[in-house]
């Protein structure tokens, strides 16, 4: 069981990775769990509509950009400062569904991974020992996210890395406490930022491949996106139990 010094540990002593190796392996493992992805996906555009659709009913929804009367950099900024915090009580709903999803997707993907019994339980973190920290993990990730967009562009793209991490490194260490997970993350996220926002990106033009599709193909494509982080994870602090040269064994399989 990992503990937050053993995670530092393995981070800071964590070996250079290889960018193309990094995509190379989501596209072969994408093709193993592009099913299990999609239904992901769909999931949280369910949920998104779902909770967008409350928020509307209630009045809460965030202003429409209306520029009728002109356009200005001004009246831009307010209405979108205004949006921001506007939005947040919806969105510590969104990202704790997100995070909660995302962490029972990313055990699907380690169970697939290491070949073993795959439950395909989307919800498993939605139980209460869980979700109680999620939902803290939630409103962390809104304020953090929420200040940095407050701040312009640049310091949300820093931050949007670190927080890319939340699932995958609770999923794998539930037991740490929230802030844990936190200090996890943005330790991973600072160390392996330049290839975690690269293979992301580069992943994220391989979904949009999926608007070839009629549009509804992005929903088949766009869970590539998710897995660099997975395997960036798996690289800097490995799965609990398994060895170094059982994951080589693995990853020989991914070979097909």
């Amino acid at each position: 069981m990992n503990t937050l010094e053993s995670l530092t540990n393995k981070i800071n002593n964590a070996k250079a990775l290889d960018f193309g190796s990094i995509i190379s392996d989501s596209i072969d493992f994408f093709k193993k769990i592009w099913l299990k992805g999609f239904l992901v996906v769909l999931i949280l555009m369910a949920c998104a509509l779902v909770v967008n659709f409350i928020f509307g009913i209630v009045g809460l929804s965030p202003y429409a950009y209306n520029f009728e009367d002109g356009f200005s950099v001004e009246m831009l900024a307010e209405l979108q400062a205004t949006n921001i915090l506007y939005s947040i009580p919806q969105n510590i709903i969104l990202t704790t569904l997100s995070l909660v999803l995302m962490g029972g997707f990313y055990r699907i993907c380690k169970q697939t991974y290491l070949n073993e019994n795959v439950t395909d339980d989307y919800f498993y973190f939605f139980k209460k020992e869980h979700f109680s920290k999620l939902l803290m993990l939630g409103i962390i990730h809104t304020g953090i996210g929420t200040v940095a967009q407050l701040m312009l562009f640049i310091p949300f793209i820093y931050v949007f890395v670190p927080l890319s991490y939340f699932a995958i490194v609770y999923s794998n260490n539930p037991h740490l406490t929230e802030m844990e997970v936190v200090k996890a993350s943005f330790r991973i996220g600072n160390k392996k930022w330049l290839i975690t926002f690269g293979t992301i990106f580069v992943t994220g033009i391989l979904a949009m491949l999926g608007i070839l599709g009629c549009v509804i193909g992005l929903l088949f494509t766009m869970s590539i996106v998710y897995l660099p982080v997975f395997f960036i994870y798996k690289d800097v602090v490995g799965f609990d139990n398994v060895s170094e040269i059982d994951q080589i064994g693995v990853r020989d399989n991914l070979d097909y």
